[in-house]
């Protein structure tokens, strides 16, 4: 089992480290339903595994001059107070519930991802703190409650509500995601008891493959980069609702979440000229 964790983990940190996110969506159905971990247990360890991931990554992302340090500590710190909180009173929410919100709120962020201006047109915006504040408390609430990073909403918020190009919101995506990460499995350590030697091995191969990732994603263009981590969320989000949801009421939801994504990647035809 800890050579198949190996390998999944660190394709999982290669995303991480490449898109800014995806990292907790990924690693907790990977324990879940490949390694028959026990949710509460994959919520925690998910959010340890991540959050140590996403700081190393972020580290290399520093070096490149794409991390926005005042945003990401803001924001983080914010988050930090959610996520603890959110791990805090997770154990008195239903699982299936959860998954389901956290599935939707994936689909119609990732719609407003291929919706949203080319990330290379972003334009830097002043630090409007009591923003930040509030959607670091929000995504810091969700990434304890379900035991994901939250980058997900991280790198949409910082792109289309901070203006910040879609490279260093992926670096200072990781950031904001360590530090609450670690704050939501906090919330989480005094109610459960994890396997060491899993911990440790994904934990290690999620690393590497994070360092793989950020070497990636500087030859990736910044657009291409987006519009990945937009399939990226919409794939797994439909994933959770074949997992939680009767199959009739899941094939119609993702249906139409297919429809609605198809208009919302359509380009506006271009003005006709006389």
């Amino acid at each position: 089992m800890l050579v198949l964790a190996a390998a999944l983990a660190s394709i999982i940190g290669v995303v991480l480290g490449m898109l800014g996110g995806g990292g907790g969506i990924l690693t907790l159905p990977m324990l879940v339903y490949a390694l028959d971990v026990e949710p509460k247990t994959a919520i925690a360890t998910s959010l340890l595994v991540v959050g140590a991931t996403s700081l190393v990554g972020m580290t290399a992302h520093a070096r490149a001059g794409m991390v926005r340090f005042e945003i990401g500590l803001v924001f983080g710190a914010a988050g930090m107070v959610g996520a603890y909180a959110g791990g805090r009173v997770a154990s008195l929410v239903p699982a299936n519930v959860l998954l389901v919100l956290f599935g939707v709120v994936m689909v119609t962020t990732a719609t407003m991802m291929l919706r949203g201006r080319k990330a290379d047109d972003a334009t830097p915006r002043p630090l409007r703190v009591p923003l930040v504040l509030l959607l670091g408390v929000g995504v810091g609430v969700l990434s304890g409650l379900v035991g994901a990073g939250g980058g997900f909403l991280i790198v949409p918020a910082l792109v289309l509500v901070g203006g910040l190009p879609m490279r260093q919101a992926v670096g200072t995506s990781l950031l904001v995601i360590g530090l609450q990460s670690l704050a939501g499995f906090a919330g989480h350590a005094a109610h459960v008891t994890l396997d060491l030697r899993l911990v440790g091995t994904v934990t290690l191969a999620s690393v590497v493959g994070s360092l793989v990732g950020v070497r990636m994603g500087s030859k990736v263009p910044a657009d291409t980069l987006r519009k990945a981590f937009a399939w990226l969320v919409i794939a797994m989000g439909l994933f959770l609702f074949a997992k939680q949801l009767p199959a009739v009421v899941a094939a119609g939801l993702s249906l139409v979440v297919l429809v609605v994504v198809a208009f919302a990647g359509r380009k506006p035809a271009a003005p006709e000229t006389r």
